[in-house]
């Protein structure tokens, strides 16, 4: 009788210890079935007064998923200076890079871009990479679009593969400088009213790389047409700067709990988007 109730303790925790072990030797593992084996690195921009924190829960989901194993930092202070805390091991697949700007508050775009490409050319010159995926949030799309329309045209850095757009402002921010009774084309979006930085990338439709980039545009929905600080109209006005130009161009919206501004880049259905428009097969 203690030898048969031995036996059975023994073979429960063989069996126990089995499992985690396979856990543990199959978790961070690629899932090279469902996601390309690609050495591009994708490059995410957090928004305004936010932080590289923003876009953990976005890289936790790939690593999750099996897409990467490799994530590292890009640091950028005040003076654009960046540093890189990491290494992308040579033969890494579908490395991410998160961006940290210590000047977080600064809504010139044209500095937002200074630091975009101050990160692009710390990672080429590092790296040597000739391709790049970006993924922006609020003045993340921002500081994306502005580094296009300065560096679009020069063949000498990363060519962008993917483009995605999270809860981007364009054409204004609600209770700021978003134009009075704006209203979109729905088919081309553009816009009956322009902020002067949508003016200024207007030259995109000129200088944005044509039929290179494919590129996907998410915004939130709370009910009100909205994600609660950006209208979802003045997300839409991505399409006009660059719909004709990309590659591909889609666009998504979110409603829902999750839909909020600051939430959309902790929505696991943003995740399962997301990931599978950058990796997927």
């Amino acid at each position: 009788m203690k030898k048969r109730k031995f036996l059975i303790i023994f073979l429960s925790l063989f069996i126990i210890c089995l499992g985690l072990f396979y856990y543990r030797s199959s978790a961070g593992q690629l899932n090279k079935v469902k996601y390309i084996q690609s050495r591009t690195p994708t490059i995410f921009f957090h928004g305004y007064g936010s932080s590289a924190n923003a876009e953990t829960h976005m890289t936790n989901a790939a690593k999750k998923a099996g897409v990467t194993k490799t994530a590292i930092l890009a640091d950028v202070d005040q003076n654009g200076h960046v540093t890189l805390v990491g290494k992308i091991p040579k033969n890494a697949i579908n490395p991410i890079v998160k961006v940290n700007f210590a000047d977080n508050r600064n809504a010139d775009y044209d500095t937002d871009a200074k630091y975009a490409k101050a990160v692009v050319t710390e990672l080429q010159k590092t790296y040597h990479f000739k391709k790049m995926n970006m993924v922006g949030h609020s003045m993340g799309n921002m500081a994306i679009n502005f580094y296009m329309l300065t560096n679009a045209e020069d063949k000498t850095l990363p060519q962008l593969q993917k483009q995605v757009d999270i809860a981007g402002h364009f054409d204004g921010i609600k209770n700021y400088d978003l134009p009075q009774d704006l209203t979109i084309n729905t088919k081309t979006g553009q816009p009956n009213a322009m902020t002067a930085a949508y003016e200024r990338l207007l030259k995109l439709q000129e200088r944005y790389p044509k039929d290179q980039v494919d590129v996907l545009n998410l915004y939130g929905d709370k009910g009100d047409g909205s994600d609660g600080i950006v209208t979802n109209d003045s997300s839409r006005t991505l399409k006009y700067l660059i719909g004709e130009r990309a590659k591909s161009y889609q666009e998504h919206r979110f409603t829902g709990k999750l839909a909020g501004h600051s939430k959309l880049h902790e929505n696991p259905q943003v995740d399962k988007l997301l990931i599978n428009f950058l990796w997927g097969k």
